[in-house]
């Protein structure tokens, strides 16, 4: 049988026996760095059996397992197994157990304290470690033995044993009543009468998966907040705890925090649960953030900002993290996908509410709806259009391979097909089917039908019609818009990002609100949101004399593509001073422009034609698509020196006169868009070899180093640091190290990890390398990568790097998201027939179940890019030519 043959039952726990209720005691070891304990399991049994099969790890060493009921003190199994492949542990017993009859479970379980940042593990920090979970998707099972699945929830009580002086933390309050020991737990109890070490008892969850429990020991200092709901009048404490030589850094969270919850708890009519909210902030630490119900977790850059020299997008990524784990009390927490197939009912939600919706409400001057569609939507759509893609909702049976999903569909596109719902239906109406659909399944597990239902509840639209297809299908369509006699005919298929879709590939017929906007007769802009593409092509009645444009606001998840004269006329509108097309429209075309030409449906001079035009642009947003999108035509041209020189040209002359006007100098009085067009004009001048700009930031960083620390504004600290390390040889890069070693803040340590990776001196880069074996944190390895691969003269020896010790950070990594993240960062950025078919030979016989969907998005992207170099050099170079010969040299 296949392994998509393979009945559920392969894969899932048998539901004969489910849990009610964990009593889960822990003695930590910070000294020892182990880890001990005891679980009792509250079971109902559904159907009478013998046999009870729930999740343990490999790395868990447990004791004999024993079985309480109402007749019988201690059942012990009379057969254990385990399946090391399915992480299960089997007991059978001498008799059936009958239904519904009170029955409780009890195993003992130990394992030494890791930094493997999964499970139950340490983080370093200067004066030694602490303690800290991370379960999601399936690592509960790393820490104690467990019904490992979302959709078997439970109540959980929670004991924490460790040395005095430590803080221990949970999902819920510690209770004031010390925690004593029950019958045959004394052992875990030594020490606690002397007052050598301390037990802490915790109020009970209400009913949660395991992924969502969560428990820390350490040193920890907090600072706290409160909040009070909009719904009951409660006032209910909220904290930010961290090492305390971090703490001071902690305050912008828990504002951000204290703001978000009446938010959510206006717009979903549905309070807040827990009596708290904490928030952990670890020094290691594998994904951005986690939501553990009353416990959010979170790597260092994710929370922390310095007070006195904070940057605008740290700020950004802050806010948006926090507002995004608080968006999952609600959204995953009370109520939780039935299993890892409807991942985006949490995660997409989540990201739409908390870094769009909500977000907007706590920080309108940032244009967060906008950024979305740079941020969110284009990396949705830039991953979707690859035919390695999967759809929202995907098959993903075999809990082992739950990491993939954890991916830009999974989350931007997801997040994307809701923003586009919201905008359809109205973010009011959307907003009360939310509602409804919380408020059905408290405590609960759903799936996609459930959310459907509730905003067409909501809304009256037959809603599962217009979704499905969007959740459920692999892609999205490009609309093709075509003048007619009386308006337009548009035409959709599915958009690949290599060429036009083959017949086999092009089945989907989406349900599409086209957002037309057309204009009116005093030439004001009008937006039909009712007009839908239901059918493979239609015409629609237009004026196509008036500037008109399809997707409006850039609400909807596709591409649209005009003819060649139909788009020049559209740009010309576009750059107009009072043009009708809107921030997020401009922000559209340019995204639209670029992805087009790159499949092959657009010239690229035309997308850089469009560029051009807009070369008179005052919005941040709009030139930040446009850095990103040359970003993309550099990284695919990256060894045909020529272009590369062109485009570094065409980078200087569009940005260096915003650099000239708005100069180096930030104000606490300017704007955000100010802030942070300065910040991006500076840092593309830069790349691009402007040597004005180089000296000046070289300069600034001799003062750095010297000891003038304000010298460098926060928001400057990235490019600075990349400068420096491209122009300054070896000098510069050992100062870089030296703030690497030493560095003030998460922002700062980040920046010089990328700097480190920008070198182009081989032999410095080698000490890179070392570095990332030697002493670097695990959760840091990333960035390295991103820098390096960034850096078009690393690109082969990270990938010699990478395969040579390839087996080391399998081993490093196996339980991570971390993994496929490194796949990706090695092989994503070549653009040639050759480095595609090596990737392929290297990895030919290696087991890549844990990362064979990012390493195909790899092999994809390589492929797209060599056939877009193919058709497109030519062309790319005649334009940039033109340019050169043409423009006004600065």
């Amino acid at each position: 049988m296949s392994e998509t043959a393979k009945p559920s039952d392969a894969y899932r726990l048998p539901t004969d026996v489910r849990p009610k209720h964990y009593d889960i005691t822990v003695r930590t070891d910070l000294v020892k760095e182990t880890f001990e304990g005891v679980v009792k399991i509250d079971l109902e049994v559904v159907r009478p059996t013998a046999s009870i099969v729930l999740n343990a790890a490999a790395n868990l060493v447990l004791t004999p397992a024993s079985l309480s009921t109402p007749t019988v003190t201690q059942l012990a199994p009379i057969e254990t197994s385990y399946d090391e492949s399915t992480q299960r542990i089997s007991y059978t017993f001498p008799q059936e157990l009958p239904k519904d009859n009170k029955i409780t479970l009890r195993i003992g379980f130990a394992a030494p304290l890791t930094g493997s940042m999964s499970g139950y593990y340490k983080s370093a920090w200067d004066k030694g470690i602490y303690s800290l979970t991370q379960f999601e998707p399936t690592k509960a099972r790393r820490a104690l033995p467990c019904w490992d699945e979302p959709l078997l929830k439970a109540t959980f009580d929670v004991t924490l044993i460790s040395r005095a002086g430590l803080v221990s933390l949970s999902n819920m309050p510690a209770l004031a009543t010390p925690a004593a020991p029950q019958a045959g737990d004394e052992a875990l109890y030594a020490g606690v009468e002397a007052k050598e070490w301390v037990a802490t008892k915790f109020e009970t969850t209400p009913p949660m998966s395991t992924y969502l429990l969560a428990y820390a020991n350490g040193p920890f200092a907090h600072l706290e907040s409160s909040y009070k709901s909009p719904l009951s009048g409660k006032v209910r404490p909220l904290r930010i705890y961290t090492t305390p030589d971090l703490i001071h850094q902690g305050q912008f969270a828990l504002d951000v925090k204290a703001k978000a919850l009446p938010l959510y708890e206006q717009v979903f009519d549905v309070e807040f649960p827990l009596p708290k909210l904490d928030t952990l902030v670890a020094s290691d630490f594998d994904s951005g953030a986690m939501e553990n119900w009353g416990l959010i977790t979170g790597r260092t850059n994710a929370y922390l900002l310095d007070p006195n020299n904070p940057d605008m997008r740290a700020k950004k990524q802050i806010a948006g993290g926090q507002s995004h784990e608080v968006a999952h009390m609600w959204f995953g927490n009370i109520t939780t996908m039935a299993w890892w197939d409807n991942l985006y009912l949490k995660e997409g939600f989540a990201t739409v509410m908390g870094q769009s919706i909500i977000l907007d409400k706590i920080f309108p001057e940032w244009k967060v709806d906008s950024e979305f569609i740079n941020n969110i939507l284009d990396e949705a759509l830039a991953l979707d259009a690859k035919p390695s893609s999967h759809p929202i909702e995907v098959e993903c049976p075999d809990a082992n391979n739950v990491n993939q999903i954890f991916d830009a569909l999974s989350y931007a596109k997801a997040a994307s097909v809701l923003r586009m719902l919201s905008k359809y239906v109205g973010e009011d109406k959307f907003l009360q089917g939310a509602s409804i659909y919380l408020k059905k399944h408290l405590y609960a597990n759903s799936v996609s039908r459930d959310l459907w239902e509730a905003i067409g509840e909501a809304t009256g639209i037959d809603i599962p019609n217009l979704m499905d297809n969007w959740v459920s299908k692999i892609g999205f369509p490009v609309l093709t818009v075509t003048d007619t006699e009386t308006g337009i005919r548009v035409r959709q298929d599915r958009f690949f990002e290599d060429g036009p879709a083959k017949p086999e590939d092009n089945q989907t017929i989406w349900t599409v609100p086209l957002g037309l906007l057309t204009t009116s007769q005093p030439g004001q802009a009008i937006v039909n949101n009712e007009a839908v593409l239901s059918e493979r092509e239609a015409e629609f009645r237009l004026d196509t004399s008036k500037p008109f444009k399809l997707n409006a606001d850039t609400n909807g998840v596709f591409r649209v593509l005009y003819s060649p004269e139909r788009l020049a006329a559209i740009a010309t509108e576009a750059a107009k001073s009072d043009t009708l097309f809107t921030l997020n429209d401009r922000m559209g075309l340019i995204n639209d422009a670029m992805a087009l030409s790159k499949a092959g449906l657009l010239k690229v001079s035309a997308a850089l034609n469009l560029v051009y035009n807009l070369r008179e642009e005052k919005e941040f947003l709009v030139w930040s698509g446009i850095s990103s999108n040359l970003g993309i035509v550099l990284s695919t041209w990256w060894e045909n020196d020529h272009i590369v020189e062109l485009l570094n040209s065409f980078r200087k002359q569009l940005f260096a006169p915003i650099v000239n006007k708005l100069g180096y100098q930030y104000s606490k009085a300017e704007t955000a868009d100010i802030t942070q067009l300065r910040t991006l004009s500076i840092t593309q001048a830069a790349r691009g070899g402007d040597p004005v700009v180089v000296k000046e930031l070289q300069d600034r960083f001799a003062k750095y180093i010297a000891g003038d620390k304000s010298a460098i504004p926060a928001d400057l600290l990235t490019v600075t640091f990349h400068t420096a390390a491209v122009h300054g040889g070896a000098e510069g890069y050992e100062a870089i190290v030296k703030i690497y070693d030493h560095p003030d803040t998460p922002s700062v340590k980040t920046a010089a990890i990328r700097a480190l990776g920008a070198t182009p001196d081989s032999e410095l880069m080698e000490k890179t390398f070392s570095m990332i074996r030697t002493r670097s944190r695990n959760q840091d390895v990333m960035y390295f990568f991103y820098g390096l691969n960034q850096n078009f003269k690393a690109r082969k020896p990270l990938r010699a790097f990478f395969e040579k010790h390839y087996d080391e950070f399998v081993t490093r990594f196996e339980a991570t998201f971390t993994l496929k993240r490194l796949v990706k960062g090695t092989y994503a950025g070549f653009s040639a027939e050759k480095d595609r078919e090596q990737t392929e030979a290297f990895f030919k016989g290696k087991d890549t179940s844990r990362y064979d969907q990012g390493l195909a998005q790899a092999l994809d992207g390589i492929k797209a890019k060599t056939a877009w170099i193919e058709r497109s050099t030519s062309d790319a170079q005649e334009w940039l030519e033109n340019w050169e010969k043409t423009s006004t040299k600065l």
